[in-house]
């Protein structure tokens, strides 16, 4: 192993994770959240004469698990399935819409793992907010980190998830594979970041939120 190498294993590290998370991230969310207009981040950052957004928007929290591998922190993230009504195939985040008996954006996160793909809590530790995300459905996306040990196993809900898979953070990290693309959705021309990760495209909100997470964490 390289001098390179070994430094880049050391802040990919489950504990690098841990310590970047806990000075720069907290699970005290502004009050405002689900009221202000327009958060900082969102899909109109890149898009900004593309979206208008009328009200707060409608709650939702997603799980970024960071699994804590000893030889470098991954990414755990899920294929929708084809079948669903929005965003059929899309990789993603667990997590969906809040429901009112969710007490928090942690809990939906958590409720949301446990119901789409088996994610018991007891393997994971909420580490802090990213920023509220907007999204051009109308959606308020709360992002939740959290570290997930090893041992876990996954059930996943055929309804809603084909399939999990996990990506290095340090792929994910790399500034070199955050691209920026354009593309034309139902006849309007887009701007996004994307993951091209083997034979996966990581785009969208998803990309949008690991982008953040890089913001916060990484830059």
């Amino acid at each position: 192993m390289t001098a390179t190498d070994a430094t880049s294993t050391l802040i990919y590290s489950p504990a690098d994770v841990l310590e970047r998370a806990r000075n720069r991230l907290t699970l005290a969310l502004p009050e405002d959240v689900f009221s202000r207009d327009i958060p900082k981040t969102g899909d109109h950052n890149l898009n900004r004469t593309k979206f208008s957004y009328v009200g707060p928007g409608k709650p939702a929290a997603v799980m970024i698990p960071v699994i804590a591998r000893p030889e470098g922190a991954t990414v755990l993230l899920t294929q929708r399935t084809n079948h669903l009504r929005a965003h059929p195939g899309q990789v993603a985040f667990p997590g969906g819409r809040m429901d009112p008996e969710d007490v928090s954006p942690a809990a939906a996160a958590f409720r949301e793992a446990m119901e789409e793909i088996g994610l018991k809590a007891d393997y994971a530790e909420a580490l802090g907010y990213l920023d509220a995300y907007q999204t051009g459905t109308g959606y308020r996306v709360i992002p939740l980190v959290a570290m997930v040990q090893p041992g876990f196993e996954l059930i996943v809900n055929p309804d809603e998830v084909d399939a999990t898979f996990e990506v290095p953070l340090e792929y994910l990290m790399d500034r070199d594979n955050q691209k920026l693309h354009h593309k034309e959705i139902d006849g309007v021309m887009r701007s996004f970041y994307a993951f091209p990760f083997g034979e996966r495209y990581i785009w969208g909100v998803t990309a949008g939120i690991l982008h953040n997470f890089y913001e916060r964490l990484y830059r």
